[in-house]
């Protein structure tokens, strides 16, 4: 009988698994990919985030996984309406394969078991446990006094709680040589309603130019992307040499008022898998939050299953507020999430 089994290594599930662990929590870490695993990602660290894996873990980001140029020095993005906005920052450029990867081995040292290439297909709230359903081979069952669900919103074990139809933002970002008349230390976002239906983007890791798009609507994608690139090349002088690879991914699509699931009994749910999300699809400094908050809430009321829930809802408090602030400020600036204001 595990005290929680936290499914999804990426940094919520992994900072949760770790913060439990340390404590003396028996803990099982389940990732549905062989580690280390790709996740689509703009892979820029904000100070936020740093900041918080310094209290939570007590280190910096190490070397090995951060890449060129090593500090972002803040977003530039433009609305709808043309106008460019400025905001400086310092911040890590990192890949997040390697980074993910370091913090799922930060929670191994602290103690948690870690089982790669295995998904949870299935789960099962009994009186006093939960019973959930693995996938590694073969199909066979463990017991945890809580469950906690990071693995965002293509968990497939969430869909089977809650089969609603929860609506999606399909992202696209392909990966270049070639050049550009763009500072590379800065993340840059674009509004415009006819580059995407959500945003589009662009920065630089390792000399690798990255160009990406988001739309409500995956036959739509492709068209976007084709507009973005002409776009930039008429506005920023961009000279594509060679592609190198491409990557869709899926993300919450954020409602007003920011509703967060923080889940039922003894099942919670941290990161994208409840809501947390910041605009421009920052995730990680939301996911790590939420992700130790709900470890906390495990871990202080182990013995009392019944004030897990409102415990977690507690701490998360001021990250909810922050996540309604952050999403009200670009609402403002642009008519795209004039709706969230």
């Amino acid at each position: 009988m595990y005290d929680a089994i936290v499914i999804g290594a990426g940094p919520t599930g992994s900072i949760a698994a770790k913060t439990l662990a340390q404590q003396g929590a028996q803990v099982l870490l389940v990732e549905r990919m062989k580690l280390p695993r790709n996740k689509s990602c703009s892979g820029v660290l904000i100070q936020k985030t740093l900041d918080l894996l310094q209290l939570y873990l007590g280190e910096t980001v190490p070397d090995a996984v951060q890449c060129t140029p090593t500090d972002n020095r803040g977003m530039i993005f433009t609305t709808d309406s043309g106008k460019t906005y400025r905001f400086e920052q310092g911040g890590l450029n990192i890949w997040r394969n390697s980074f993910d990867h370091w913090l799922a081995t930060k929670a191994v040292e602290s103690g948690a078991a870690l089982r790669d290439a295995t998904a949870a297909v299935g789960c099962e709230q009994k009186e006093d446990h939960v019973e959930v359903t693995l996938h590694s081979g073969r199909h066979y069952t463990e017991q945890a006094r809580f469950l906690l669900d990071c693995e965002g919103v293509t968990s497939a074990l969430k869909r089977k709680l809650q089969p609603s139809s929860p609506q999606f933002v399909t992202t696209f970002q392909t990966f270049y040589q070639g050049s550009i008349a763009l500072d590379p230390h800065y993340f840059y976002a674009y509004l415009q309603l006819q580059l995407s239906e959500y945003d589009a983007w662009f920065n630089v890791k390792d000399q690798q130019l990255v160009i990406g798009v988001s739309a409500h609507h995956p036959h739509t994608i492709a068209a976007y992307h084709s507009r973005f690139l002409a776009y930039l090349k008429e506005q920023h002088q961009l000279q594509l040499a060679r592609a190198l690879r491409s990557e869709k991914w899926l993300m919450p699509r954020i409602l007003p008022g920011c509703p967060i699931d923080y889940g039922f009994g003894r099942i919670l749910f941290a990161g994208e898998a409840a809501g947390f999300l910041n605009p421009m699809g920052e995730g990680i400094s939301a996911g790590i939050e939420s992700g130790y908050c709900a470890a906390c809430a495990i871990w202080e009321h182990l013995q009392e299953p019944e004030a897990v829930q409102s415990s977690y809802r507690q701490l998360t408090n001021e990250l909810h507020h922050y996540m309604l602030r952050q999403w009200r400020f670009v609402g403002k600036l642009a008519d795209t999430f004039h709706e969230m204001v």
